[in-house]
């Protein structure tokens, strides 16, 4: 039973690390994307507030993808295990997803963070951005989200670093080479196979 965060910048390949670990622990994948997208699409309550703000190109405040991400996790197939991606990107985030699991008598396991080069990331994505035709993708956009990032999640890492459930990968290289360093990571914590 495996609780677990995968976080990492745009580029670091979180998606298909999410995938392969989730294939790997038999515990289900959730986005934090798939998470909005399914509430919006189905309009509950909390997706039409969403919607409001992703209209105007707005944020999300914090109380309603918290509250998203808790009826998420608060699902059946996610009681034998979960891997959030996307999520807490925040430290009253971090402090939210704490709340909720202490509520269940649960905790996280471990947080994965993949890292990669700045410019490594930058290429990924302009390879991205040229592949699926977005031209709002170019390198000084990018390398501005790449900043954000930074800036907003640096103390979440912090924090989850000095609960010694933080481990850092490597995101450089072939997908096959960084899911190899991910599980080898992932094995030396308890409760993660």
């Amino acid at each position: 039973m495996t609780r677990m965060l995968i976080i990492g910048p745009p580029g670091s390949g979180k998606g298909i690390q999410a995938e392969r670990i989730s294939e790997h622990l038999g515990i289900i994948a959730i986005s934090t994307g798939a998470i909005f997208r399914a509430n919006v699409k189905g309009q509950t309550p909390l997706g039409l507030t969403a919607q409001k703000y992703l209209d105007v190109g707005n944020f999300v405040p914090d109380s309603v993808t918290n509250n998203m991400v808790r009826d998420r996790i608060s699902e059946a197939d996610a009681e034998s295990g979960f891997l959030l991606d996307g999520y807490p990107r925040t430290v009253a985030q971090v402090d939210y997803l704490d709340l909720i699991l202490a509520g269940s008598d649960r905790k996280l396991d471990v947080v994965l963070e993949l890292t990669a080069d700045n410019d490594e990331l930058v290429a990924r994505l302009l390879g991205r951005a040229k592949e699926t035709g977005r031209s709002d993708d170019n390198e000084a956009v990018i390398r501005h989200r790449l900043e954000l990032y930074n800036e907003q999640t640096e103390a979440v890492v912090a924090g989850y670093a000095q609960r010694n459930i933080l481990t850092q990968v490597d995101g450089s290289g072939g997908i096959d080479d960084v899911t190899e360093r991910v599980l080898y990571s992932l094995g030396r914590f308890a409760g993660v196979s």
